[in-house]
């Protein structure tokens, strides 16, 4: 799950001023702007939160969500949130939106550490999902995150990712460099989830898997946590990294990230 924390604030400086370039220093800042946590680490903790208080019983999961996403966000309010999530979460709603929008898949990858298997991923990737992004391609969009996750974090080889993902969620026909000079901002999961999983593919290690995918350019943050997500699982994380990370976190957001680690093997 830290793999998406670092993953947002190493790209949150290039969300709106892409590089398209794998040539810059992780948490370096950019153009005098400094790295930090967006509602894309917001969210993801609110996730761990709604995991921990339903401690196994899922049937409560969807509530435990729907609470934590809006006590956190509201802990946390100007952290970047996209216009109708930010209705829902300031209006103080609760009901589904029908969105497809890539927040579904940048806050979801903590399922895939409460989740005994790949049906139960799915499960839970539904269900904390589907409190706001209920369209089909914002489920599918979660799901392919949490299951890539899962699959890195249970020993499953690259090839065996690549498979699952081309035969169940989309086709990733593609390679960075190919994709890399005409790609742009796009915030739907259908155009951004496929690409954050490739920039984890053709990576050598975790951070390389960051520059690959901020290189992209386009919603920055977000890409790179989706990223971040399925190569934290997949790789070790460089210890500098995670340091930075809690530093820029806080004592506030840290404390549930401890939590989440005590009760869910120490590795997210």
């Amino acid at each position: 799950m830290i793999g998406a924390i670092i993953g947002d604030i190493v790209g949150s400086v290039y969300e709106f001023d892409n590089i398209k370039t794998k040539d810059f220093v992780p948490f370096a800042g950019h153009h005098g702007n400094a790295c930090t946590f967006t509602d894309d680490s917001v969210m993801t903790l609110a996730v761990a939160l709604a995991l921990l208080g339903a401690d196994g019983n899922w049937d409560l999961l969807p509530a435990y969500t729907d609470r934590a996403m809006h006590e956190l966000g509201r802990r946390y309010p100007d952290r970047g949130y996209g216009e109708r999530f930010g209705m829902w979460l300031f209006l103080d709603g609760h009901e589904p939106y029908n969105s497809f929008g890539n927040g579904a898949a940048m806050r979801v990858s903590p399922v895939a550490y409460a989740a005994r298997d790949l049906d139960e991923v799915k499960l839970l990737s539904r269900l904390v999902t589907g409190i706001t992004h209920n369209h089909p391609e914002g489920l599918k969009g979660a799901e392919a995150t949490a299951v890539c996750t899962w699959m890195a974090l249970h020993g499953s080889s690259k090839t065996e990712i690549e498979q699952i993902v081309s035969a169940e969620y989309y086709d990733l026909w593609f390679t960075l460099d190919e994709l890399r000079p005409t790609y742009e901002f796009n915030e739907s999961c259908q155009e951004t989830v496929p690409q954050a999983i490739k920039a984890f593919l053709e990576a050598v290690d975790f951070e390389d898997a960051i520059k690959n995918a901020v290189s992209l350019g386009g919603d920055s943050d977000t890409l790179a946590a989706i990223t971040g997500a399925i190569a934290g699982a997949y790789y070790e994380i460089p210890n500098v990294m995670r340091e930075k990370t809690v530093q820029l976190l806080g004592p506030g957001l840290t404390a549930i990230l401890d939590r989440f680690e005590a009760n869910f093997d120490g590795k997210t």
